[in-house]
């Protein structure tokens, strides 16, 4: 099962329907264990399979206690044509208890279910959290900027949309050369004033928990400040990032299940 999980992430970014495979195989061993039904549901959600990836991701939100894939969810939900009921799902959570990088994907993902209603200036809204700050980028940075210049684009304001794209860009550059292990300072040259960038040590990733579960079933217009950017490394936003603290924490625990013939999975009820 875990080295399924290992070989899951590791094949996500490059071949999804790969990494796909790998978790159903490991689902198919150990469906109790939320990372399982979690890297399911993301590599389902990486295929286009956005059933199914809601499926996963609400069974493994309610064995797992966490929130942490709610803006996975709601862009699930907007995949099988529900932009409604994303916002209603966005809107069940309490905010201000998700780390800063769910945040900030979860309004990504309550504005794109805003457009998909054709409400421009609510997606605008939905986009402006605390984590859209201009002077400093973390992990998050670059696809929330981002997103923010699609909107302003689609509104017509094209000057402040190249703002933020350009923002962006260069948030997504600084933060390229981030170096978690150590901390350094240096200067960008460039036509504008030097861009300071700092790159802190960064924590280590939690645990997650394991609870019992029944096993899955087959597939079915602002000026730029002075400063610049400041790049910190934070929490990764990519859900794939989710996937690997987990596997060290039980590949002792669960290597035997490797030896195990795989069982017929039961039929899901999440």
């Amino acid at each position: 099962m875990a080295r399924h999980l290992v070989a899951a992430s590791e094949a996500l970014e490059d071949d999804p329907a790969l990494a796909h495979r790998h978790a159903l195989s490991a689902s198919r061993r150990a469906g109790r264990i939320p990372v399982v039904r979690e890297t399911l549901a993301i590599t389902a959600y990486a295929t286009g399979d956005f059933a199914l990836a809601l499926r996963e991701l609400r069974t493994y939100r309610r064995i797992s206690g966490n929130d942490d894939q709610i803006a996975l969810m709601v862009d699930s939900e907007r995949g099988v044509g529900r932009p409604d009921r994303a916002l209603e799902l966005g809107r069940s959570v309490d905010r201000s208890t998700l780390p800063a990088a769910v945040q900030a994907a979860l309004a990504i993902a309550m504005s794109g279910a805003r457009l998909d209603l054709e409400q421009p200036e609510l997606a605008l809204a939905e986009l402006e959290v605390p984590q859209l700050d201009s002077d400093r980028a973390f992990s998050y940075s670059p696809a929330l900027f981002a997103a923010y210049a699609e909107v302003l684009e689609e509104l017509g304001r094209t000057s402040d949309a190249a703002h933020w794209r350009a923002l962006s860009d260069r948030a997504e550059a600084a933060l390229e050369g981030a170096r978690p292990d150590f901390i350094e300072v240096f200067e960008l040259e460039t036509d504008e004033e030097p861009i300071a960038i700092a790159h802190p040590v960064a924590d280590d990733a939690e645990e997650a928990d394991t609870a019992a579960d029944d096993a899955p079933s087959a597939p079915e217009g602002e000026t730029e400040p002075a400063g610049g950017l400041e790049a910190d490394v934070d929490e990764a936003s990519d859900p794939a990032d989710a996937i690997e603290p987990e596997v060290a924490a039980i590949l002792e625990e669960t290597a035997h299940l490797d030896d195990e013939p795989a069982a017929r999975p039961d039929a899901d009820r999440a």
